[in-house]
C-alpha cells in the first residue's frame, strides 16, 4: 500500500473517531418548569408526555403522591413534583403535563407545571451538583449552563426511587 493511500485511510479513521467523540459530548434533555425553576431529565428516560388525565387517590401515601392512573392498561403512580420539591400544590391548567419516566422496571408519572423544550447541551457545560448537597442522596445530577440560563438536571433513578 502506498504512503499516500495510508495517509488518506489514517485521515478518514481520524475523522470518523472525531465524529464519534463529538457526538459523545452532547447530552439530550427535556426541560420543564416547576414553580419558578427550570429542570431537565435525559430524553431517553421519558416514556411519554401527556395532558393530564384522571387519577385515583391512594390512601396513606405521602402528600406528593396524588394517586395512580391507568395508561393503556398499566397502573402508574402519579407524583406531584411541586409538592415533592416543597412548593404548594397548584390546580392544573392548559400548560400542565404528566410525563412518564421509565428506567428498567421502574415507571412513574410526574406532574409538571409546563414543558420548555428539548435541549442539546455539551457535557462540558454541565457542572456537578452544588457542594452543599449530599451527592449520594441528592436528586440533582448536575447543573447545566446554556445561553445565559441555568437548569437543574435531575437523576431519574432518584425520582423513581420508592420512598413511600
Amino acid at each position: 500500500m502506498s504512503d499516500k493511500l495510508k495517509q488518506i485511510i489514517n485521515k478518514q479513521n481520524q475523522k470518523a473517531t472525531e465524529e464519534v467523540d463529538h457526538s459523545d459530548e452532547i447530552v439530550q434533555l427535556v426541560g420543564f418548569i416547576i414553580g419558578e425553576e427550570e429542570y431537565a431529565v435525559p430524553i431517553l428516560s421519558i416514556q411519554e408526555i401527556i395532558k393530564p388525565i384522571g387519577w385515583t387517590r391512594v390512601p396513606q401515601t405521602p402528600q406528593y403522591i396524588l394517586g395512580v392512573f391507568n395508561l393503556r392498561g398499566s397502573v402508574i403512580p402519579l407524583i406531584d413534583l411541586r409538592v415533592k420539591f416543597g412548593l404548594s400544590a397548584k390546580n392544573h391548567n392548559e400548560e400542565t403535563r404528566f410525563f412518564v419516566l421509565k428506567q428498567g422496571d421502574e415507571v412513574a408519572g410526574f406532574v409538571i407545571d409546563r414543558l420548555t423544550m428539548a435541549i442539546r447541551i455539551n457535557k462540558g457545560d454541565i457542572g456537578p451538583a452544588p457542594d452543599t448537597i449530599d451527592s449520594d442522596d441528592s436528586m440533582i445530577e448536575g447543573v447545566g449552563k446554556q445561553e445565559g440560563r441555568i437548569l437543574t438536571i435531575l437523576k431519574v433513578n432518584k425520582l423513581l426511587e420508592r420512598d413511600f
